[in-house]
């Protein structure tokens, strides 16, 4: 099994910068994919960026641009820069890592607030 633990969340203005981060442990060796995903309030949850173990990245297009996403194989760790924040960013976020032979692991999601 995979754990993973999501640090980073907070209360920032609109137009500000976070950096989420998220720490796998366990089985690592069975992820093949990390991600961060969203979701707001009365809505899906849906997939803001994501990193493969060589490096592919993709993006939501509402976060193109703004968001970066990164990952160092090595400790485990999966990163998400968020620059000029919007309200509508305002979401809980999650980290998803896809897991070889398994069903895909999820963090305990931390809380992003974009007010003003």
């Amino acid at each position: 099994q995979v754990q993973l633990v999501e640090f980073g969340g907070g209360l920032v203005q609109p137009g500000g910068s976070l950096r989420l981060s998220c720490s796998a442990s366990g089985k690592t060796f069975n992820i093949y994919a990390m991600a961060w995903y969203r979701q707001a309030p009365g809505k899906q949850r849906e997939l803001v960026a994501q990193v493969t173990s060589v490096g592919r990245t993709t993006y939501a297009d509402s976060v193109k641009g703004r968001f970066t996403v990164s990952r160092d194989n090595a400790n485990n760790t999966v990163w998400l820069q968020m620059n000029n924040l919007e309200p509508e960013d305002t979401a809980v976020y999650y980290c998803n890592a896809g897991v070889r032979y398994g069903p895909p692991a999820w963090g305990q999601g931390t809380q992003v607030t974009v007010s003003s």
